[in-house]
């Protein structure tokens, strides 16, 4: 029959493939992962979630997934009080691998194709919060009266802390960092995370400060090119190294209004230095990074340029994150278009406007041209952006923007808007 063509033969080898077991299959679908540069920690946690789900619905063989099962565990899941963002990663695991199983001839169709994710966004159990400028200079004042911490003696965790505010890397691409990934250029400084040890698995080059760059010379002064730049504790304990520094910060804050029972009392309902503030944002080490978008935000940095030093795959994240901080020019939008709709003089001589309001009027008009040129001049309007006083004041940490992203070249394009993570 198969040689007369009654059966054919890529779909008896599709079948054959479905029969196999899940478990056979995971050893290939692990060889795919491991060879697209996925860390092992992925790969682990992926397989996992794919073999509870399995065990849960009773999949044996790769034919045995169905929607309806995949969907029972969900509702499982969310019925335990589970985030929406622990289901959405066990569904990420499950889809992901069915649609591999598609490409490579191993289903004859997805299952899973029409599987219904959560938001993340509308259920999010951890919300990060930002450092305000006056709670980083009193955190890097008391890290560096503080005692050694997990092994890291107090003016390397100053260090360490501004490395991961100036530049926005996350705690295990700081870790990656070698004495020759800091690099003392005359123009302007930066630190380099290789490809292989960054999220998106992209080579990251961020510019930092020449303050910054001189003090991590010295610290890095005796150390080896291949040595790591910071000795790091277990990532376990980093979030609460920060912790206690940050808590001891708030500790020597409250100190302050001893003498003042007023003041005590009014700083101790503070949620200033707090790990969780009113709002119930809590802070740890990706908050560093949170910061660091949230103050370029806040000097009023285009968009675009926020987006290239996160490192954002989308300004549709730059602008969910951070929209709320960019400074509001609707106010000045508006007035340019009451300029722009004001009558014209012989209007208002038609009407018996008198000469002071046609005066006002003739002014508006000429006003006119020179605010349509000024909008269509974008590098001029860049330029008064640039001017405009940084709100943020001395901060206490520069924060210092690429040259190559603070161009102009992003400037007609759309708007997409921390935390500082996910």
């Amino acid at each position: 029959m198969r040689r007369d063509g009654v059966i054919d033969p890529e779909l008896e080898a599709i079948t054959k493939e479905s029969q196999r077991t899940i478990e056979s299959h995971l050893e290939d679908f692990e060889s795919k992962l491991r060879a697209a540069g996925r860390s092992e920690k992925h790969i682990n946690s992926t397989n996992n979630f794919i073999r509870s789900i399995a065990m849960f619905a009773e999949f044996i063989a790769a034919a045995d997934i169905t929607a309806d099962g995949v969907t029972r565990y969900a509702e499982k899941l969310g019925s335990e009080g589970r985030a929406a963002r622990t289901i959405e990663a066990h569904l990420n695991a499950i889809t992901a691998f069915t649609k591999w199983l598609c490409e490579n001839h191993k289903l004859s169709r997805d299952p899973l194709a029409g599987i219904k994710k959560p938001n993340p966004a509308a259920d999010r159990r951890l919300e990060r919060r930002m450092l305000l400028p006056d709670e980083w200079r009193l955190l890097e004042t008391a890290t560096m009266t503080g005692p050694n911490r997990y092994g890291m003696p107090p003016v390397e965790r100053a260090l360490l802390y501004r490395v991961g505010i100036e530049t926005g890397l996350r705690s295990n691409e700081i870790r990656s960092l070698t004495r020759g990934n800091i690099f003392h250029s005359e123009s302007q400084p930066y630190i380099v995370a290789k490809a292989g040890n960054t999220k998106n698995k992209k080579l990251a080059k961020q510019y930092i400060t020449p303050e910054l760059a001189a003090d991590l010379r010295v610290h890095i002064g005796s150390k080896t090119p291949k040595a790591p730049v910071f000795a790091l504790p277990h990532e376990t304990n980093v979030a609460r190294m920060l912790r206690a520094d940050l808590a001891a910060a708030r500790n020597a804050w409250l100190r302050e209004a001893i003498g003042n029972p007023d003041e005590y009392a009014h700083r101790e309902l503070s949620d200033f230095l707090s790990e969780k503030n009113h709002d119930g944002e809590q802070f740890d080490f990706h908050c560093l990074r949170h910061t660091c978008g949230a103050w370029l935000a806040m000097t009023g940095e285009h968009p675009k340029v926020v987006q290239t030093v996160m490192r954002h795959q989308s300004i549709t994240l730059t602008m969910d994150t951070y929209a709320h901080l960019f400074p509001g020019h609707e106010a000045d939008a508006v007035n340019q278009l009451r300029e722009l709709m004001a009558p014209s003089h012989e209007l208002m001589q038609a009407t018996g406007t008198d000469d002071t309001r046609a005066a006002h009027a003739q002014r508006a008009g000429s006003e006119t041209g020179r605010i349509g040129a000024k909008l269509c001049d974008g590098h001029a309007h860049d330029k008064q952006q640039r001017e405009t006083p940084n709100p943020l004041g001395n901060a206490g940490l520069g924060v210092v923007l690429r040259d190559d992203a603070s161009e102009c070249e992003g400037s007609g394009e759309g708007t997409e808007p921390l935390t500082r993570g996910l």
